[in-house]
Formats: structure tokens, C-alpha cells, sequence
């Protein structure tokens, strides 16, 4: 008979060394987790970057002899020129904009005309917003006065986003190069994945890594594709028709399209803004023209998104500000398509039905009685 003393020992002994193992091997995932983290956030964007374009860049591939080097040199070369390009310019702009309307106002010569009569007939809002509008065309220092602590919250985001700025372009770039290289190794890169995958999931994996690149790239052209081309039209028209600091309420438009919401929170004010300093012809024009860009995206969200991806708004919602909030502004694009694949995969798994409870199920419909 085993010494009771003798077992006891070495079930300690046998817990103390698991612990251990454990232990180290948690130490060693924080410690190369903390090494990791201040290039997480371009990582994963180079990996959706990389998942969205795959297929143009396997058939771009082909059309240049099967040279995948040459063909991911020639895309990050050409991302970098459409993308990086005027990023730089609409944050040099947005800077040079916000200096102008500052120096104006510290001088006094901001002056904003008196608000059309047409706009205090409007329900609800119509008297309010016409009486403050008029108090900002005749005494503009009180008008701001009376924002004080609304307008230290905006100043304080705004200082640190446009700290961010200069980084979150450093991190764009770093993205497109991991891109290009996640390119160049794709077969490795999905063997390797699925192969994860199979050691967490069994025999789903597989099924799991086709669901993710479905939902990486529908979401990625989708929902951010979209937002980016509504914004860059939207910055050309602010431009063209001169809404003062054109660059800022495009970004701000960017941002409202990509949580869902719609430009339609800056198209109305610079429609309004137009009417009253332009001509009926352009305000017309600009008009139509900001109509237009509110509704491209019910043309280009279907043909992009994808028949299989159920995106609901609140996952893209809390996905796209969570990922703004924590990673900046590549967060804006990383968080919203992260978060929709985890909702994806979720439902993918709680939908599968065990081989077990199928086979009871199939068996009959119901329990066997007992013989008499």
C-alpha cells in the first residue's frame, strides 16, 4: 500500500512544477507581448491591407510573368503615391487651415455672415440655431464664450489627434510594407494560419480561415473602401466650392462614415454655408453634388460588401470608435474590421452543431419508451 505522506508529496511536487511551466510560459507571452504591441497595430493593418487586395494583386501577378516580388515592390510604390501622398496634404492642409481661422479670429476678421430667415421657421431647432447663428455673425467672441467648456474637450482631442498624426502616417507606411511582404509569402502565410487554426479548432479551421479572408476583405473594401472614396469626393467639393478648412470636415466626414452614421452631419451645414455665401447656381450644383455622394454608398455597399457578411451597424459602431479611441486613427479602420470579423467567427462557431448532439437528434424525434 502507497505511503498517503509519500503520494501527497509528490502531487505537490508535480503541481508545483506545472506552475511553474505555466508561469514561465505566461512571462514569456507578456514579455514578447509588450515587445510586439508598439507594432501591432500596423501589423494587423498590413494583414487586412494584404487580404483585401490579394486578388487584384494574384492577377496583376500573372499579367507581369509570375514575379511576385516585382508585382508587391509596384503595389506598396503605388499605394504609397494615391494614399500617402494626399494624407500629407490634407493634414498640411487641415494644419494650415486651422492657423488661418485662428489668426483671423485673433485679429478680428473672422467674419461669418447672418443666417438665412428661412432657417427660424425649421421645427424644433429653427430658432435656436438662427439666434446663435446671428450672435456668431455680430459678436462672435461671446458666441464662443458661451462654448467654453465644449470647445476646451474638442481643442484637447483635436491637440492630441493632430500629435497623432505624423505617427498614424508612420504606421500607414509600415503597413503597406508588411503588406507587400505578407503578399510575397501568401501560400506560407495561409499555411501557416490554417495549420493555427486546425491546433485551436479541429477540423474547422479550415472553414474559419475562409470565413475570416471572406470577412477581412468584404469589410475592408465594404465599409472602409466606401468611406474613403465618400470622403476624397467630399474633400474635392469642399474644396472646389472654398467651405473654409476643407480638410477637417472631410476627415470628420470619413469618420462618420465609417461608424455607419453618414456625411449628412457636415453636408448640412455646408450646404447651408453655400447657400448663403455663393451663387444659387453653385449651391445647386454643390447640392446635387453632396446628394450624390450621401447616396453612393447604398450603390457601392452591396456590390462590395458582400452577400455573406452580416455586418450590423452597433459591431461596426463600437468596433470602429473602441479601435479610434485605442489605436488613433488607424485604429478607425483596424477596430471596425476586427470587430466585425469576432462577431463573424462567433456566430460562425455558436451556429455549428456538435457531430454528437446531430447524430442523437437524427436518430429520432424523441425518446424511446420503455417495452410494457
Amino acid at each position: 500500500m502507497a505511503d498517503p505522506s509519500a503520494t501527497r508529496t509528490r502531487v505537490f511536487r508535480d503541481a508545483l512544477e506545472a506552475t511553474i511551466r505555466i508561469g514561465l510560459v505566461l512571462l514569456l507571452l507578456v514579455w514578447c507581448f509588450q515587445i510586439v504591441r508598439p507594432f501591432l497595430t500596423p501589423i494587423v493593418w498590413g494583414f487586412i491591407i494584404a487580404i483585401a487586395v490579394a486578388p487584384a494583386y494574384r492577377r496583376a501577378s500573372a499579367a507581369l510573368g509570375n514575379r511576385p516580388k516585382v508585382t508587391a515592390a509596384i503595389f506598396v510604390l503605388f499605394a504609397l503615391a494615391v494614399f500617402i501622398a494626399p494624407v500629407v496634404n490634407v493634414s498640411g492642409a487641415l494644419v494650415s487651415s486651422l492657423h488661418d481661422l485662428a489668426d483671423q479670429f485673433r485679429r478680428g476678421e473672422l467674419q461669418i455672415p447672418p443666417p438665412p430667415e428661412s432657417i427660424a421657421s425649421w421645427p424644433l431647432i429653427g430658432a435656436k440655431l438662427s439666434a446663435f447663428w446671428s450672435l456668431c455673425a455680430s459678436n462672435l467672441a461671446m458666441a464662443l464664450e458661451s462654448l467654453t467648456p465644449q470647445l476646451k474637450l474638442v481643442g484637447t482631442w483635436l491637440l492630441a489627434a493632430a500629435a497623432n498624426v505624423g505617427l498614424g502616417i508612420l504606421q500607414f507606411v509600415f503597413s503597406l510594407i508588411i503588406a507587400g511582404i505578407v503578399l510575397v509569402n501568401g501560400e506560407r502565410s495561409q499555411a501557416g494560419l490554417e495549420q493555427l487554426m486546425r491546433r485551436l479548432a479541429g477540423e474547422s479551421g479550415h472553414h474559419f480561415v475562409e470565413l475570416s479572408e471572406s470577412t477581412v476583405r468584404s469589410v475592408a473594401t465594404g465599409i472602409v473602401g466606401v468611406a474613403l472614396i465618400q470622403a476624397t469626393l467630399l474633400g474635392v467639393g469642399f474644396v472646389a466650392v472654398g467651405i473654409p478648412g476643407a480638410g477637417f470636415w472631410a476627415l470628420l466626414a470619413l469618420f462618420l462614415c465609417i461608424i455607419q452614421i453618414g456625411p449628412a452631419l457636415v453636408l448640412l451645414p455646408a450646404i447651408i454655408y453655400v447657400f448663403s455665401t455663393d451663387t444659387t447656381l453653385t449651391a445647386i450644383a454643390f447640392l446635387v453634388f453632396a446628394l450624390f455622394v450621401a447616396l453612393i454608398d447604398n450603390v457601392l455597399k452591396p456590390l462590395l460588401l458582400g452577400r455573406g457578411v452580416d455586418a450590423p451597424m452597433l459591431i461596426i459602431f463600437i468596433g470602429a470608435i473602441g479601435g479610434f479611441l485605442y489605436m488613433g486613427i488607424i485604429g478607425l479602420f483596424v477596430g471596425s474590421v476586427v470587430f466585425v470579423l469576432f462577431h463573424t467567427l462567433v456566430r460562425s462557431w455558436l451556429a455549428e452543431v456538435p457531430a454528437e448532439t446531430a447524430t442523437a437528434a437524427g436518430s429520432g424525434s424523441g425518446p424511446q419508451r420503455p417495452a410494457a
